[in-house]
């Protein structure tokens, strides 16, 4: 093979990237001419209205934003929540957040930045008044908290969100007869249920089930949060990969029905449509990146201190991408918190 013809491979699979859900290459079969595409079209569309939730108190916009955006001419974020939520981990609104990606879409070049936050960031939660892990801003106000969090590290907006639990994961891994995906090493974890030691996974590349899936992102016992955001994105690549084969395209129905019943986005269904045409560009790139810092323990619990210097390097990339002139919100961007005073101590989870 060709070095040209490896490097247009590598811009294929990049495409594949597009978003944390399998919805996006859902929609792109369901826009065809065909009577199941339209059968699907509809059962998307009813799938991601029931699913719609605005954020509280948002009045339809970031107040980073003068104005509501429009995703088929405006640059715009989408802040991916997968929140620690099962039948085990019944904490209702206490839940936590155990993984965040937030994307920044440029429109006219159709490019795309995801980020993955690790969920033990040491960050200033303005619902409290302290600065402690970020995963714990849903625990803190749900959504409203978390995205008011991302947006006030970021120094950006964050127009849209989709949060799903472990159950879509599951199912939507489940549904397509297993990922095919690399198993770093040696792995033992505990299951949905939190039963410890359930899954069992040995080194290599291999098709994970659900369960299997979920277990390698979560677990990071054995390196870090940023390797453990970096499963997760390899993970949702190997997703998106297997969504949108032709094998998989009779899969589709019951992968809405997946994704409808474990997910709410304040993206309406006119307004997740505009993403196809980043699927379709033919020039579409991904940029991943990391949040830089360091393992730290504060009173006895452990935190993940953001480097400085690097914090400051992502939020001028991203602001940069969505090409923003002035931020509307008058934010203090002294990082002069206080420290949570009482520590709690922090499930593994």
């Amino acid at each position: 093979m060709g070095r040209q013809e490896k490097s247009m491979n590598k811009k294929k699979k990049k495409r594949k990237l597009i978003a944390w859900l399998v919805i996006f290459p859902i929609l792109l079969l369901a826009c065809s001419f065909t009577a199941y595409g339209a059968i699907l079209y509809k059962k998307a569309e009813k799938a991601v209205n029931d699913s719609y939730k605005e954020i509280d108190g948002r009045k339809g916009k970031s107040e980073y934003r003068e104005a509501k955006v429009d995703p088929y001419t405006d640059n715009i974020s989408i802040l991916f929540i997968g929140v620690d939520g099962s039948d085990a981990r019944n904490y209702g609104d206490a839940t936590r957040s155990d993984a965040l990606m937030l994307a920044t879409l440029n429109e006219k070049e159709k490019t795309v930045k995801l980020l993955s936050i690790p969920r033990d960031s040491y960050v200033y939660i303005d619902d409290v008044g302290y600065k402690t892990k970020i995963n714990h801003a849903h625990a803190y106000g749900g959504i409203k908290s978390t995205v008011d969090t991302v947006e006030n590290l970021l120094k950006i907006p964050v127009d849209y969100y989709v949060e799903m639990n472990f159950y879509a994961f599951m199912e939507i891994v489940d549904t397509l007869d297993g990922i095919e995906v690399e198993v770093p090493y040696k792995i033992s974890e505990i299951d949905s249920n939190d039963k410890k030691h359930a899954i069992r996974l040995d080194p290599g590349l291999q098709t994970l089930n659900g369960e299997e899936a979920l277990a390698l992102a979560r677990t990071r016992k054995q390196d870090s949060d940023i390797m453990r955001g970096q499963r997760q994105q390899e993970i949702m690549k190997a997703i998106l990969d297997k969504a949108i084969s032709v094998k998989s395209a009779t899969k589709y129905s019951n992968l809405i029905d997946a994704i409808g019943s474990n997910m709410t986005t304040n993206m309406t269904f006119s307004e997740m449509k505009s993403l196809i045409d980043y699927g379709l560009s033919g020039h579409l790139n991904i940029e991943s990146l990391t949040l830089a810092g360091t393992d730290s323990m504060i009173d006895g619990v452990y935190y993940y201190q953001l480097d400085d210097a690097a914090l400051e390097e992502i939020k001028t990339k991203l602001s940069t991408h969505l090409e923003l002139k002035n931020n509307v919100a008058n934010v203090d961007t002294n990082n002069n918190y206080d420290d949570e005073e009482n520590a709690e101590e922090e499930n593994n989870y």
